[in-house]
Order: C-alpha cells, then sequence, then structure tokens
C-alpha cells in the first residue's frame, strides 16, 4: 500500500505536464510569405500620428509596446536577421561570418530576396550611392552572401518588386529597404507616411500582391535612447483586423515569429529566448 504522502507526489508528477507547459498564447499561423519593410529614427507616438500608418493599424494588427534592440540604425538590421547585434555597434561596414535568416530559409528550399531602393547592383558594396546606404541592407554584411553571386544576386533594385510580383516570383521572405529620403532617414515621418501611402497602398489594396502575405512595418530604432519603442504593423490575411497587442516584443521577437511560421530552425542566439508574437492572428 503506498504512503499518502508519496502518492500524491506521484499524482503530481503524472500532472506535470499541465502544471509546467507552456500558458502563453500560440504563436503564429503557417506563414507562406513574409516581406518585412523598415522605416527610420522615430518614436513610436510620433508614427502612430501619421494617417496612412494608422489607418494601417486598423487594416492590421499593432504592437503598442514593440522595441527596438540598440542605437544606432545598422546592429538593430543586424538583429533582425541574426537574432543577435554580432558585436556591431556603429554604421561602419562589417563582414561577418555567422549564420543568418537567409541560411536557414536556404536549408528547408525557401527563396528570399531583398528589394532596395538605389541599389546599383552587382553587389556594389560600397556604404553609400545616392540615397541608397549599405547599412540598410544586412544580407550584404555577411560573407557567405558577399562572396557568393547567387547568393548576391538576390539583392536587387526595389524596381524589381513589380516585376517579381507580376511573374508570381515573390520570395517566401523579402525585405523592402526604402532609401534614406523614402524611409525618412533625411525627410522625416511625415514624409515616410506619403511614401508608404503612394508606394504600398495600392499593393495592399491589390488581392494578388497580397495573396498569401503577411506584410510587416516597423521602424529600425525610436529617435531617443528613451525606451526604443517602435511602431511595429502587421497586415495580411493570417492576421485579425484591428487586433492590437500591447505585449513587450522586440526585433528577436519579429525573427522569432518568421522562424516559426515558416517552419525553420533558430540561430541559437537571443532569437531562440524571443517570445513569439502572439494574440494577434486569425
Amino acid at each position: 500500500m503506498i504512503d499518502r504522502p508519496v502518492l500524491a507526489i506521484i499524482i503530481l508528477l503524472l500532472a506535470w505536464p499541465a502544471y509546467g507547459a507552456d500558458t502563453r498564447a500560440p504563436g503564429p499561423p503557417p506563414l507562406s510569405k513574409v516581406m518585412l519593410v523598415i522605416f527610420e529614427n522615430t518614436d513610436f507616438d510620433e508614427a502612430i500620428k501619421r494617417p496612412f500608418f494608422s489607418a494601417l493599424a486598423g487594416k492590421g494588427a499593432l504592437l503598442t509596446d514593440y522595441h527596438a534592440v540598440a542605437h544606432p540604425s545598422q546592429p538593430n538590421y543586424i538583429a533582425l536577421i541574426a537574432g543577435d547585434t554580432l558585436g556591431v555597434r556603429s554604421n561602419k561596414p562589417v563582414n561577418l561570418d555567422a549564420r543568418h535568416l537567409g541560411d536557414l530559409l536556404d536549408e528547408v528550399g525557401k527563396s528570399w530576396a531583398v528589394y532596395a531602393e538605389g541599389y546599383p547592383g552587382n553587389c556594389f558594396l560600397g556604404e553609400t550611392s545616392g540615397q541608397y546606404v549599405r547599412k540598410h541592407v544586412p544580407f550584404l554584411s555577411f560573407r557567405s552572401v558577399q562572396e557568393d553571386p547567387a547568393l548576391c544576386a538576390r539583392i536587387k533594385n526595389a524596381s524589381a518588386l513589380d516585376q517579381d510580383a507580376a511573374a508570381g516570383k515573390l520570395p517566401a521572405f523579402s525585405l523592402y529597404v526604402p532609401d534614406l529620403v523614402s524611409g525618412g532617414h533625411d525627410s522625416g515621418v511625415g514624409h515616410a507616411d506619403t511614401w508608404m501611402a503612394e508606394a504600398f497602398g495600392p499593393r495592399i489594396a491589390d488581392p494578388r500582391f497580397m495573396k498569401d502575405l503577411l506584410l510587416v512595418v516597423t521602424f529600425d530604432e525610436g529617435s531617443t535612447r528613451k525606451d526604443n519603442r517602435v511602431l511595429t504593423l502587421l497586415i495580411g490575411d493570417s492576421v485579425a483586423p484591428g487586433a492590437v497587442s500591447a505585449k513587450r516584443y522586440d526585433h528577436y521577437s519579429l525573427l522569432r515569429t518568421i522562424q516559426l511560421g515558416m517552419g525553420l530552425r533558430g540561430l541559437g542566439r537571443r532569437d531562440e529566448k524571443a517570445a513569439p508574437i502572439s494574440g494577434v492572428w486569425r
């Protein structure tokens, strides 16, 4: 006959999966395609006031406590695809030997590309070209991309986007990089909002463009060092229209969401400890 204290311990151990299970809200649904558009250097409170960004919040999901992870710009871009800033602390060009989101996508046969405004092509590694800046194209910071012409060819001028979309060739993951004016870096968030309305308003309204696509709009960093809270919006059929989440997320959370939604492994860095975005999905 089993003593009562022993029996109690056995019952507790048998029930452990229920008590110890992760009770957080579920993460993302399966994601076929994700496009990330990144704007520049604006605090949440300033960005959400703008008419088009505000309208997009009503169409999709608004994350009210989403944070960038560093200053200045470049470490945030690195974090978004590498799960860590990898020691990058400035906007100076870097050449990194490390795995990144592109490697994870390649492992499972999923495509990826960058559409960068003003990009000269031909694996251009210079710091600037007109209003284009390399620091905003994080894939070019990795030697694996720099040294492989096939991978480097996935960095495209933004003019290729509509052609790829019309041909049904939007990649599984894409990063759209506005130039210094379009993205608000040299022009302010008001201009960025107007540009977004003109450049992406028609695309968002086009069901062919948006089919199976999760469009993510975020900012690389805030304009101050107060708390680095930035506007982040999710638009697409997988998102509950008008959803609002007040949970704290950051760039690592967004990367983790993409990884889980697309069936990818983690990178073994801060991405794997980050909570995926939840509570805003259909």
